[in-house]
C-alpha cells in the first residue's frame, strides 16, 4: 500500500473510532453488547479493516472487551472501576490546572474566558441544554493549557468514561459549576499554581458528589 493510502486508512480508523467510542458512551451500544465487525462497517459505511483497528484502541483504552472465540464486546465497568475514575480526575485534574497556571498561552486563556462568559449566560439563562459541550470543551481546553499533551490525553479519555458509566452533572448546581469555573480561570491567568490545583480538586469535589452512577454499572467484579 503506498504512502496516501496508509495515511487515508490511518483516517478512516481514528474517525470509526470516535464513532463507535461516541455510541458506546451515549449508549447506542449498552455494556456488554457484540460488536461485530461486520455490523459496525455497515452502521458506518466502511470497510472491515479500520474497524478492527478502532476496535484495538478501544480495547487499549477500556470500552471494549475481546475474549477468544467470543469476538469483541463493549467492557462492563464495576462500581469500584467507575469509583477509580472519579479519584482519577481528583488527582489528574488540579495537577492540570496547577501546570496550566504555569505555562498558560493568552491563546488558551482567551478561550477559558470566553467559554466561562457563554456558560455563566447560558446558567442564568436556563439554556442547560448548551452546559454538558460547553463544560466539555471548557476542561479540555484547560488540560491543553497544561502543555502537557499526555496529560490532556488522559483528562480527555476519563471524561468519556466518567461521562459512559455516570449520568451527567445535576442541573441545580449549574451556575455553581460556572463560577467555579471562572475562579480556576483566575487563578490560571494569574499564575497562581497552588490557587488553580486547590479550585480544580474542590470543583471535582463538588461534581463528584452529585454524579450517580448508571443502572448499567456492575455490582461485582468482572469475570476473568
Amino acid at each position: 500500500m503506498n504512502g496516501a493510502g496508509g495515511t487515508d486508512r490511518r483516517i478512516s480508523a481514528q474517525v470509526v473510532c470516535t464513532a463507535i467510542r461516541d455510541d458506546i458512551v451515549g449508549g447506542f451500544f449498552p455494556p456488554g453488547s457484540r460488536l461485530t465487525e461486520e455490523l459496525l462497517a455497515q452502521r458506518y459505511g466502511v470497510s472491515r479493516v479500520p474497524v478492527r483497528e478502532a476496535l484495538r484502541t478501544l480495547e487499549s483504552e477500556g470500552f471494549v472487551r475481546t475474549r477468544r472465540h467470543a469476538g469483541a464486546s463493549v467492557a462492563e465497568p464495576t462500581e469500584q472501576e467507575a469509583a477509580d475514575l472519579l479519584e482519577l480526575r481528583g488527582l489528574l485534574e488540579p495537577l492540570g490546572a496547577a501546570r496550566a497556571a504555569q505555562r498558560r498561552g493568552e491563546s488558551h486563556l482567551k478561550v477559558l474566558r470566553g467559554l466561562v462568559r457563554l456558560g455563566q449566560e447560558r446558567a442564568v439563562q436556563g439554556q442547560l441544554s448548551d452546559l454538558p459541550a460547553l463544560g466539555g470543551w471548557f476542561h479540555e481546553t484547560l488540560a491543553q493549557a497544561s502543555g502537557s499533551p499526555t496529560l490532556a490525553a488522559l483528562l480527555t479519555q476519563l471524561r468519556y468514561k466518567i461521562a459512559w458509566v455516570y449520568a451527567g452533572d445535576s442541573t441545580d448546581r449549574a451556575a455553581l459549576a460556572w463560577e467555579e469555573h471562572a475562579a480556576i480561570v483566575d487563578a490560571v491567568a494569574r499564575g497562581d499554581a497552588e490557587r488553580a490545583r486547590r479550585l480544580a480538586a474542590l470543583h471535582v469535589e463538588h461534581a463528584s458528589s452529585v454524579r450517580t452512577l448508571k443502572r448499567a454499572v456492575h455490582a461485582g467484579r468482572r469475570r476473568a
